[in-house]
């Protein structure tokens, strides 16, 4: 099944659920959301017993799509934000909901949103050439996706501290050391891997899996949906800054570097 922007096929009990935006680096915008939140609703399917989330072409995802909230103009950006972060906080709840573990394939850079997504699965592996960043604050923007709660949550506060206010580039090996990630392989590998994985998981106990899960949510993001409310209101206060602005201008190309001024 699929749409203009996610594709996903099922096999052998696993759910594979594709960003399909190679050209934009799988950059999310609203089509993607919405394709995304069909496919995961799909994976209620009882034939379903657990999930793969990758992406097409070189990366895994690059993050939000700058060029289509530039789109709207400085008047409507908050209409933006509006339209796009609403469908993304139930994404991710749905997401963390689903009950059915699901593994996010990391197969090329991931940055800003990726990053949520890769944090709302249930397992992480990538190859050794994948990067990550945060990359919100080195636009101008605050987190959204569940960022600032899961992020903090799988690696700590101090290092996910460090992703947000130093905004530096995370190698794979980095990531594994850190704890974002479970698994690293390489580029070859990860197909395999990633099956082996899957295959491993859609044999196992799935209620007994469900109810782990739904365990895990309640002990450690149980105002999840709070916190994604709170996320979102800081997009979109964030969105109207001169900041973000100068974080436009570079990533649109109208700059090379940004001049913040903390306004």
């Amino acid at each position: 099944m699929s749409n203009d922007t996610v594709v996903w096929t099922k096999e052998a009990g696993v759910c594979t659920i594709t960003m399909n935006r190679p050209e934009a680096m799988n950059a999310l915008n609203g089509d993607m959301v919405n394709g995304l939140m069909a496919a995961f609703q799909d994976c209620y399917d009882e034939d379903i017993r657990a999930v793969v989330l990758t992406g097409s072409g070189k990366a895994f995802c690059l993050g939000g799509d700058i060029a289509s909230a530039s789109k709207y103009g400085d008047g409507d950006l908050q209409a933006f934000f509006r339209d796009f972060t609403v469908p993304l906080a139930r994404l991710i709840s749905d997401m963390r909901q689903l009950p059915k573990p699901i593994i996010a394939s990391i197969n090329g850079i991931c940055a800003g949103v990726g990053v949520s997504f890769a944090a709302a699965c249930d397992l992480r592996i990538c190859n050794d050439k994948v990067v990550f960043k945060q990359a919100y604050t080195g636009v101008g923007i605050s987190q959204d996706g569940g960022f600032s709660q899961m992020v903090p949550i799988i690696i700590g506060l101090g290092r996910a501290s460090e992703m947000v206010f130093l905004d530096e580039v995370i190698t794979a090996e980095k990531a594994l050391d850190w704890g974002l990630v479970n698994k690293v392989v390489t580029p070859e590998e990860l197909p395999e891997a990633t099956a082996k994985l899957a295959l491993k998981l859609a044999n196992g106990a799935t209620k007994a899996y469900a109810s782990s899960k739904a365990l895990l949510n309640q002990c450690l993001l149980p105002q999840l949906e709070v916190q994604l409310e709170r996320e979102r209101q800081g997009v979109m206060s964030t969105s109207l800054t001169e900041d973000y602005k100068e974080g436009i201008a570079v990533f649109t190309g109208q700059k090379k570097k940004p001049e913040f001024q903390g306004k």
